[in-house]
Formats: structure tokens, C-alpha cells, sequence
């Protein structure tokens, strides 16, 4: 593949996406309750996903690793968002509720509310990510000739 026809992000898409699945095997082992925090399994799925990010956009030496990885990240945040939602009910044995003067609202709108809350979160979460591998990762770049 010539530079001129390199994908505009350094990688093709299916390649991002695997990137992003790689930090799919947590979410889905935290959300069915099989993995705990504090565990050194956990912390292999939290690290390692994002060492094989940084390590991909260097060894493809892609243009822009920051571009790359946070686009990587945006992909990830979207996975994260919709496996919790898919697996909500088994998530939670009582759906979480909201407090203060939202404990009168409707149970159906806490929901909603709770949900809509939770995505945004997952999608923050993967752009976190995808910022600080991608810092790294440029970071590590600018230092190799």
C-alpha cells in the first residue's frame, strides 16, 4: 500500500474496530459480574487493551497516532455503551435510581434518565482513552527518527 492510499486515520477501518473490541472482554466479564475491581485479572483487561493500541499505531507508524487512537477510543466508547445497555438487567439485580428531588419522577423516566446518563459516560470514557493513548503514542512517535 503506497502513502496515497494509506486510510485517512493510518489503519483501515476494520483494523480500528478490532483495536476497539479488545477492550470489549471487561466490559462484558464486569457487567455479568465475573471480573472484580481491585483483581489482577482486571487490571491485565484494563492495561493491556490499550498497550496493544499504543504498539499497533507505532509499529504502522500511522501519520497521526493521536488522531488514530482517539478515533479508536470514539469506537471503543461506543462498544462500551452498547454492551451496558444490552446487558442492563443482568448488570444490576435493582435498576439503579435517581436520588434527591428526582426520587418522585416516574420509574420509566428514572430509567431513561439513568440510561441516557450511563451512554454518555461509556462514550467519555472511550474518548479518555483514546486521548491518553493517543498522547502516549504520539509522545512515544516524536522520539524515533
Amino acid at each position: 500500500m503506497t502513502m496515497s492510499s494509506r486510510p485517512a486515520l493510518g489503519l483501515p477501518l476494520p483494523a480500528l474496530l478490532g483495536l476497539a473490541l479488545l477492550g470489549l472482554p471487561r466490559v462484558v466479564l464486569h457487567d455479568l459480574d465475573l471480573v472484580h475491581e481491585r483483581t489482577f485479572v482486571n487490571l491485565l483487561l484494563v492495561v493491556v487493551p490499550p498497550i496493544v493500541w499504543i504498539t499497533v499505531a507505532l509499529v504502522k507508524r500511522v501519520p497521526n497516532p493521536f488522531l488514530t487512537l482517539l478515533a479508536v477510543g470514539v469506537l471503543y466508547g461506543v462498544l462500551l455503551a452498547l454492551t451496558h445497555q444490552l446487558l442492563w438487567h443482568v448488570a444490576f439485580d435493582a435498576p439503579p435510581t435517581l436520588g434527591g428531588n428526582l426520587t418522585d419522577l416516574a420509574p420509566g423516566t428514572q430509567a431513561v434518565i439513568v440510561r441516557i446518563f450511563a451512554v454518555i459516560s461509556s462514550l467519555f470514557t472511550g474518548v479518555i482513552v483514546g486521548v491518553v493513548t493517543g498522547v502516549i503514542a504520539w509522545a512515544i512517535s516524536r522520539t524515533r527518527p
